[in-house]
C-alpha cells in the first residue's frame, strides 16, 4: 500500500444526498428526543409561542423546539456561553441530529438565540420548566413531600471597575481622585490617588452607596470561592426524595434568604399544582440561614413542618414584644430539630441539595453567566434546571443522566476490559509454568527409574527369615 499525502482539497460544487456521511448518533440525545417527542414538546412550544410571531406572515422563524434544544445542550455538554452552544451544535452531526438540523441547514448562531430569548417572555420559559415537571409526575419521578432550600451565587457579567456611585455617578477612579483633592492634593494623578486610598481608613463598598453600570439589577456579593464580585443568588427548592428541583429563582445578590424563603416555597407548590400532582410539601428542610422567627410562622400558618436549625447567637431571645405565632413556631421547630429525624434531614439536604448545585454550577458551567438583567438570567437559568430534571428522568428510564456518562462506563468497560485481559495473560503463564514443572519431573523420573528399588524388596518379612 503506498504512503497517502494531505494536499490541498477543492470543495465541490454540488454533491448528492446519497454522499453526505449520516451521524450514527448518540444514544443519550436519541433516548432524549425520543422521551420529548413521545411527551409531545415540540407542539407544545409551538402552540405557546404563537402569540409571539405573526400569523401567516414573514419568513418562518426558528422552531422554538430548536431554541430550547440549545440552551439544553449547554447543560448536557458543560457550555456556558451562547457562543460556545452554536459552534458546539454546528461541529457536531449528533447534535445536528438531536436538533432535527441537517447538514445542508444552518445552526442558529448565538444572536439568533438572543433575538429569540428577547422575544419569548418568562413566563413561557417557565412553562417549559412546568412542562419537564409535569413530565416526571406521570413518570413516577416526582414525589416532593419533603423538601429542601438552599442558595448559591452566580458571577455577574460586569466588572467592579463598571461601578459607580449612586448618588453622584461617578467611577471608582473618579471618586477617589475626588477624596485625594479633599485631603490636600493639589491636581492629584492616578498614582496619587491610588496611594491615599491605600491608607484610607474604613474603605468599604457597599450596595446602598454603588452600583454597576453595566449591569444596575447586579449585586457585589461574596462568591463560593472568596472572591467579592457583582453577582446574582439563585434559589433552589428540591424533592429530597428524588433530587427533582422544583423551583429555581434568581434574586439580587444581596437578597438574605428569611427574605426569599417564603416565595421560592410558594413557587414551588405552584409548579407542583400547574404539574398536575399531588406531591405537595409536607415538611421542609433548611440551613440556619434561614431561621427566622417570622419566617418560621408564616410557613406553619400553611400547614408545612420546618426543620432549620438555629444560629448561635450571644443573647436569649425575649418574646414579650413578639407575637405569640412567633414563638409557638419556634420552640415547635427547636424540638424538631433536635429529634433524630431532624439529623437525619439535615444530612439529607446536604448530601442532595449540594448535588444539585454541582451538577447545575460546577458541571453545566452555570456558575458564571454572560446575560445581564435579572429576567434574562432567570430565563437562561430555568431553561438550564429543565435539564437537569431530564437528566434526573434518563438515569430514572435508561440508566444514564448525561451524555458524558457514557464516556465514564466507556472507560470504566475499557480498564474491566484490561483487568480481565492481565488477569487471563497471568493464569496462563502460570499453567504454561505447571506444565512446563510436569513435563520436567516426569522426565526426571523416567530417566532415573531403574536407580529406584521395590519398595517391599527392603522391608523385612514377617518371620525375620
Amino acid at each position: 500500500m503506498a504512503l497517502g499525502r494531505r494536499e490541498g482539497s477543492y470543495g465541490e460544487m454540488w454533491i448528492a444526498t446519497n454522499r453526505l456521511a449520516r451521524s450514527p448518533g448518540h444514544p443519550f440525545y436519541e433516548r432524549l428526543n425520543r422521551v420529548l417527542g413521545a411527551a409531545g414538546f415540540d407542539r407544545f412550544v409551538e402552540e405557546r409561542c404563537k402569540p409571539f410571531y405573526a400569523a401567516g406572515h414573514g419568513r418562518p422563524s426558528i422552531p422554538p423546539g430548536v431554541y430550547f434544544r440549545m440552551l439544553m445542550v449547554g447543560y448536557f455538554e458543560g457550555i456556558d456561553s451562547q457562543r460556545g452552544i452554536a459552534w458546539r451544535c454546528t461541529d457536531s452531526l449528533a447534535l445536528r441530529e438531536f436538533l432535527g438540523v441537517g447538514l445542508g441547514d444552518r445552526v442558529p448562531d448565538h444572536s439568533s438565540l438572543t433575538v429569540i430569548r428577547q422575544r419569548l417572555a418568562l413566563d413561557l420559559h417557565e412553562e417549559v420548566f412546568v412542562f419537564v415537571l409535569k413530565v416526571l409526575a406521570q413518570k413516577g419521578v416526582l414525589r416532593g413531600k419533603t423538601i429542601g432550600v438552599d442558595a448559591t451565587t452566580l458571577e455577574a457579567n460586569a466588572a467592579m471597575k463598571s461601578m459607580v456611585r449612586r448618588d453622584t455617578g461617578e467611577s471608582w477612579r473618579e471618586y477617589i481622585r475626588r477624596l485625594a483633592a479633599e485631603e490636600g492634593v493639589e491636581d492629584p494623578t492616578d498614582d496619587d490617588a491610588r496611594r491615599m486610598d491605600r491608607g484610607r481608613p474604613k474603605k468599604r463598598v457597599s450596595n446602598q452607596d454603588w452600583a454597576s453600570a453595566a449591569d444596575p439589577e447586579s449585586r457585589i456579593t461574596k462568591l463560593k470561592d472568596g472572591r467579592t464580585r457583582l453577582g446574582y443568588k439563585a434559589e433552589h427548592v428540591v424533592d429530597l426524595q428524588t433530587e427533582a428541583v422544583l423551583a429555581a429563582t434568581i434574586y439580587p445578590g444581596d437578597a438574605s434568604d428569611g427574605e426569599t424563603f417564603v416565595d421560592s416555597l410558594s413557587r414551588s407548590q405552584e409548579n407542583v399544582a400547574r404539574a398536575e400532582s399531588e406531591a405537595f410539601a409536607e415538611e421542609v428542610v433548611t440551613d440556619k440561614g434561614y431561621h427566622k422567627a417570622s419566617t418560621l410562622a408564616e410557613v406553619q400558618d400553611y400547614g408545612i413542618r420546618t426543620y432549620i436549625p438555629e444560629r448561635n447567637e450571644p443573647t436569649k431571645r425575649r418574646w414579650r414584644d413578639k407575637p405569640r405565632e412567633w414563638r409557638e413556631a419556634f420552640f415547635s421547630n427547636r424540638h424538631r430539630v433536635r429529634r433524630a429525624k431532624g439529623r437525619r434531614l439535615q444530612r439529607l439536604r446536604a448530601e442532595r441539595l449540594e448535588r444539585s448545585f454541582a451538577h447545575v454550577c460546577v458541571t453545566g458551567a452555570a456558575r458564571r453567566t454572560w446575560l445581564r438583567g435579572i429576567e434574562n438570567v432567570q430565563k437562561r437559568y430555568v431553561v438550564t434546571l429543565a435539564a437537569k430534571n431530564l437528566g434526573l428522568l434518563m438515569r430514572v428510564l435508561f440508566g444514564i443522566g448525561s451524555p458524558r456518562s457514557l464516556q465514564g462506563l466507556a472507560s470504566l468497560a475499557f480498564a474491566l476490559i484490561d483487568v480481565a485481559v492481565d488477569v487471563f495473560r497471568r493464569l496462563h503463564s502460570s499453567l504454561v509454568q505447571l506444565r512446563h514443572d510436569c513435563r520436567r519431573t516426569v522426565s526426571n523420573l523416567a530417566a532415573n527409574r531403574f536407580l529406584i528399588r521395590p519398595l517391599h524388596h527392603s522391608m523385612p518379612s514377617s518371620t525375620g527369615c
